[in-house]
């Protein structure tokens, strides 16, 4: 069984493009640095963020990876609260990858947010165990309201076939 077929391989190149309703905001800031235990107070705390050469509090830099922080986006089947490309694989284990960031600046609570997300590439190998894997690849850049480059991520998500030698 193949997983790469014509159908994976027409998403190659294919985008999607969220754009915030609204400035990010000092509350998501704080609120995101409190939720994933990080208490730095240039999320929290305006005198020391300027005491440290900014203008303001800032975001903890991976909020801005967090697509369905702004991009309203309905939780879909599997409890995905965010962007996701809708790929299912029926036979198969889906199996995060990883994630590699590129940060370009501090993420600002009056920043207007724009994802743009692209699969870049989609490969087929076999598992030691014989089982046939699909690996796709995408990357996101991420833009406030003039355009500037914010950060990158680059995604990737593996469907591993149920059998082995499939």
């Amino acid at each position: 069984m193949t997983l790469l077929t014509e159908e994976i391989r027409a998403l190659v190149g294919r985008r999607r493009v969220y754009t915030a309703p609204e400035e990010l905001g000092a509350a998501a800031c704080r609120y995101f640095g409190l939720a994933v235990g990080d208490d730095n107070p240039l999320y929290s705390d305006p005198e020391y963020a300027r005491a440290q050469g900014l203008a303001g509090v800032t975001a903890p830099p991976t909020l801005i990876c967090e697509t369905n922080q702004y991009a309203g986006l309905p939780i879909g089947p599997d409890g995905d609260a965010g962007h996701n490309w809708g790929i299912e694989i029926p036979g198969t284990r889906k199996v995060r990858g990883g994630n590699s960031y590129v940060f370009h600046r501090r993420i600002r609570p009056d920043d207007v947010v724009t994802a743009t997300w692209e699969i870049k590439d989609a490969t087929e190998k076999t598992t030691r165990s014989g089982a046939e894997m699909l690996i796709v690849t995408s990357r996101a850049a991420y833009t406030d309201q003039r355009g500037e480059l914010l950060a990158e991520n680059e995604e990737t998500i593996i469907f591993v076939s149920l059998e082995a030698g499939a």
